[in-house]
């Protein structure tokens, strides 16, 4: 079967100048700033030029621009060629939802390759209102501009999915190998944070993440493992979900542990892995007596993450229109804004 596969993430400025469209864009997403557009967009603009000189800064550290797109073009190219295996015809295209390549360039390459299928992959393993929803309605409008007539089927989510946990237990396991002798070491298990606000309106986001660390816990199989469940990234007054990252590292540092933190949210190298992880909380393990500080590598093309991706692209083929790492919704119902049973487009 002739399969077009839409990967989406939310991508990252690549130049300095860049920066502040990009966190415009950002800010404009009504899913990030939930107010009418004719507040939301002005607002959006005050925010990305008081926040433009900082991020600037971030980028500049890791050599003026995000590493995403290459890092998901990759992952792209190794999803193809996982597809090609198994019988198909692939083409995975990139959808970013606050820079390039956006939606409607994704939807032009597929509509002119003429895929027989479309299936809508987020690279972003846990669902939230906040990424993979806005990504899929950000979509549904390109595809109905560019006239794409193929059947669509999508993912919703794969928190604890056999490829996506292997991948991450790999990388643990070679990390945890790099343990300094007569060091006692504490897992921090580190996703994006979000308001509790989000959690409050139902989004299943954080629960998804708990269930992802959980699994990983269960199958490392370490016994009496010394481990934590952190957030990071917190913008803003809000009151976010916890416990966050930096807090668990100057505890790590108060009980004397050494840390081998592994991001579990992200799947792809970018400024909150690169420069929050690997500048700013290592500098705040050493000013905080952290014996050692081990950061994992994001799973990017692991082999078995990309096969695991390309099990749920053909399941979606197959048995569509949305599937899970599971048999059906996997969010209990109190999670009101899970993404199974809703409808894009």
């Amino acid at each position: 079967m002739r399969i077009g596969v839409v990967l989406f993430n939310l991508g990252g400025p690549d130049s300095l100048e860049a920066v502040e469209p990009f966190l415009t864009n950002l800010f404009s997403d009504p899913a990030i700033i939930t107010l009418p557009g004719f507040v939301r967009r002005p607002l959006a603009r005050r925010i990305a030029r008081r926040r433009a000189p900082i991020a600037r800064e971030i980028y500049a550290k890791i050599g003026g621009r995000s590493p995403i797109a290459e890092e998901t073009e990759k992952q792209a190219r190794a999803l193809e060629t996982a597809l090609v295996s198994r019988g198909h015809e692939a083409k995975a295209v990139i959808a970013m939802r606050a820079w390039k390549p956006f939606a409607p360039q994704a939807s032009a390459e597929l509509r002119a390759w003429k895929p027989e299928r479309i299936v809508l992959l987020p690279l972003y393993p846990q669902f939230s209102t906040t990424t993979t929803a806005s990504s899929l309605e950000d979509w549904s409008k390109a595809a109905k501009r560019a006239g794409l007539a193929a059947p669509h089927a999508r993912v919703c989510c794969y928190p604890w999915d056999d490829g996506f946990v292997a991948a991450e237990i790999d990388l643990i396991r070679q990390a945890w190998g790099k343990r300094k002798p007569g060091v006692d070491y504490r897992l921090l298990l580190s996703a994006h944070g979000l308001p509790k606000r989000m959690i409050s309106r139902g989004d299943p986001y954080q629960w998804q993440v708990e269930k992802t660390a959980a699994t990983i816990v269960e199958k490392l199989g370490i016994g009496d493992l010394d481990w934590s469940l952190c957030y990071q990234s917190r913008v803003g007054p809000l009151e976010w979900i916890g416990p966050a990252t930096d807090a668990e590292v100057r505890r790590a540092g108060a009980d004397g542990k050494g840390i081998v933190i592994v991001p579990i949210a992200f799947v792809s190298e970018h400024s909150e892995t690169l420069v929050e992880l690997d500048i700013e909380y290592a500098k705040l393990a050493r000013d905080t007596g952290v014996p050692d500080y081990i950061r994992v590598p994001t799973v990017g093309t692991h082999p078995a993450f990309i096969e695991g991706l390309a099990k749920l692209v053909v399941r979606a083929v197959e048995s569509g229109p949305v599937v899970t790492c599971a048999t059906g919704r996997i969010c209990p119902k109190q999670w009101r804004a899970c993404g199974y049973e809703a409808a894009y487009g």
